[in-house]
């Protein structure tokens, strides 16, 4: 059997309500708007009745600040809509609610999902309407609901038996190449595809399955293997004397370093870090093959005696990411910064957030084709980094929110974070042969599948409707 509870904040409290209808009222100018009411929707199988009456008043809602409703309130004259997360992408609110009920009943979790229900007052429009579910609806990760109770929330999957070959593969001749790229959503282009196909070809004398192509595409990408970056600059003209100078400078740095590599992008930015380490002035860098944020060796005084530490420093950019999914992309800014030197070993101490955004209080009938308003964006976003942040008691001590209208085309997401950790703590070692592997956290959905591939393609209009499992 499936329950069904219904929460709204205390009129005192219903802040998010508040603000939406400010938005809507002065961005989407809907002057006969008068009011706006927002609720919770749970819907819970797998669970017995007297449990569930608990958890409406410990789990779902908090009776000092929530209503608690079994049933949607009725208002004469209101429009009322349901919008819930795409299935598969990951809810969680709802997974948030299943794990508390399972520490109380000490059982078997149970289903639970979860909607946001729109209850707006005033005389709309039909056109109204819909154009308040284009702002509150974003597709890459949302759909509007239906307002009727489901008998069953179990979903079934056809699970595949075996990895599809794409057969005639070795013989796509170059309309095909491109055809491929473009009906795949490959981040590839189409001269990379045909190195795949002739690799396959003339290597391997078969044809590749999906699952070769897709790994191959993630790990072609600008995220796993910064192909922007390893572009090989051959002809470089200065207008600038000094920046000519520097250049030489570089070029003179790479002769003495013994560097035979192409030149490109990522050579130029590591090659300080290289002289240094060569020449004796980087002896406090701690190095290893595990490590993804930069570990610096220290001294400090503890009680008054010294002790070797190992500090950390991490950035993360997730510009795309945020665009399309602001909370998700966010929220995953700021945790792959933690994640990093939590894998080195180290507590993460404090924060910080620089994004760029265009005006956000400009009217949604000025956003950008293809983009979201920019208002939606930054709040979003910025309840998505300090959700991910709050959850783990991370503080950001610092957070520069910058406006230019050159980032209307494209945001600016980085998270930032320092952690440290007594050097004597941390062990590291190479892993053997035989070693058993252990896949610790959650259940993945259809985010994040492909995650890397998104800030590698060249974007559209139809990005938002077609990326969004991309936000890892």
């Amino acid at each position: 059997m499936v329950y069904r509870v219904f929460v709204e904040k205390k009129p005192a409290l219903a802040g998010e309500a508040r603000a939406l209808l400010s938005d809507l009222r002065t961005l989407l100018g809907m002057e006969n708007l008068t009011g706006v009411r927002m609720f919770n929707r749970y819907d819970v199988e797998n669970i017995d009745e007297s449990l569930f009456t608990y958890a409406k008043q410990v789990v779902f809602s908090e009776p000092q600040l929530d209503i608690v409703y079994d049933a949607l309130p009725t208002v004469s004259g209101a429009s009322v809509f349901a919008v819930e997360y795409l299935p598969g992408q990951f809810d969680q609110r709802a997974d948030s609610a299943a794990q508390c009920i399972q520490i109380l009943s000490q059982g078997e979790r149970p289903d639970v999902r979860s909607a946001k229900i729109y209850l707006l007052e005033g005389a709309l429009s039909e056109d109204d309407i819909a154009r308040i579910k284009h702002y509150v609806i974003n597709p890459v990760e949302s759909r509007e609901a239906v307002m009727d109770k489901p008998a069953t929330l179990k979903t079934e999957y056809d699970i595949p038996t075996e990895v599809d070959t794409l057969v005639g593969f070795t013989a796509l001749d170059e309309d095909s190449i491109a055809a491929f790229v473009k009906e795949k959503g490959l981040a590839m282009d189409n001269d990379d595809l045909r190195f795949c196909r002739d690799y396959f070809k003339n290597e391997e004398k078969r044809d590749p399955t999906i699952t070769e192509i897709r790994m191959i595409d993630t790990y072609w990408s600008d995220h796993c293997r910064h192909t922007t970056f390893l572009t090989t600059i051959d002809n470089v003209s200065f207008e600038d004397p000094m920046m000519e100078e520097t250049y030489k400078d570089y070029l003179a740095t790479r002769e003495f370093l013994g560097r035979t590599k192409p030149i490109n992008l990522m050579d130029i930015g590591t090659l300080a870090a290289k002289y240094l380490r060569k020449t004796g002035k980087l002896d406090k860098l701690d190095e290893s093959e595990e490590i993804n944020a930069c570990t610096v060796k220290m001294q400090i005084n503890v009680d008054g005696k010294p002790e070797d530490w190992l500090l950390l420093f991490k950035n993360e950019t997730h510009n795309h990411p945020t665009e399309i999914e602001p909370f998700g992309g966010a929220a995953t800014c700021i945790g792959g910064a933690i994640r990093d030197p939590l894998s080195g070993r180290s507590y993460v101490y404090a924060a910080m957030r620089v994004t760029g955004a265009a005006d956000p209080t400009v009217p949604v009938s000025e956003t950008m084709a293809g983009k979201l308003p920019q208002r939606k964006i930054v709040t979003t976003a910025a309840a998505g980094y300090s959700s991910y942040g709050n959850q783990i008691g991370l503080a950001t001590g610092q957070v520069d929110e910058l406006y230019n209208p050159g980032y209307a085309a494209k945001r600016m997401e980085i998270g930032a974070v320092i952690a440290a950790a007594p050097a004597e703590n941390v062990r590291r070692e190479c892993p053997d042969p035989g070693d058993i592997v252990i896949l610790l956290g959650g259940r993945t959905g259809r985010d994040g599948c492909g995650g890397a591939t998104g800030s590698s393609k060249s974007h559209t209009e139809e990005s938002l409707s077609s990326c969004g499992a991309e936000v890892q």
